[in-house]
């Protein structure tokens, strides 16, 4: 599945009157009842998110500087975590896995514009972040991209080709470094 080509995912995007509705509704209830609630209050910003299509599952860790595009779009799995500053730009659905992390100041990017075409339309793909993976500070994950299971994608990298799972990268394009050590997993195991 991971083999397939980024621009196979990417689909050209009309943002309809109703999109445009729900996001000016959005964007007010943000302002006034997300972006400056205290750090702790995760449950708040998770009980926000879900009256605007989310699904959040429990643990889950939205921080109140993480903009997010179109909350019906998001889809974070128990314990994921949306950190400080990260610009989540859900045109298209935008799946962080269980346990997995997205650190400070990240930007999830799922849609871009067809340069090839002189309309230059928007297109977009959705974006999945593995269970247990890890999104380091300040990287760039592109329109169709999967993010594997336990993948490392480190500080500043720009990703816009497939991680896979338990894969380290870096860089600008992300390029593979090593193989992550995967250990038991410790939970309900006592």
């Amino acid at each position: 599945m991971l083999a397939r080509t980024r621009s196979s995912r990417l689909a050209r995007v009309r943002l309809s009157a109703r999109t445009k509705i729900l996001r000016a509704a959005w964007q007010t209830a943000y302002w006034l009842l997300y972006r400056y609630t205290p750090v702790p209050l995760h449950g708040w910003r998770r009980m926000v998110l879900r009256c605007f299509g989310a699904e959040v599952g429990p643990g889950a860790h939205p921080y109140p500087s993480a903009a997010i595009w179109a909350p019906w779009n998001l889809v974070m799995e128990r314990g994921s975590c949306l950190s400080r500053g990260v610009d989540c730009y859900s045109v298209a659905p935008v799946i962080i896995g269980e346990g997995a992390t997205v650190s400070q100041y990240c930007y999830l990017c799922a849609a871009s514009h067809d340069y090839n075409d002189p309309e230059f339309p928007l297109t977009a793909g959705p974006i999945a972040i593995g269970a247990r993976a890890w999104v380091a500070a300040g990287a760039f994950v592109g329109p169709g991209v999967t993010v594997g299971e336990g993948a490392v994608v480190g500080a500043r990298a720009v990703v816009t080709r497939d991680v896979e799972p338990w894969n380290v990268v870096a860089g600008n394009p992300a390029r593979f470094i090593k193989v992550r050590e995967q250990r038991q997993q410790q939970r309900g195991n006592n």
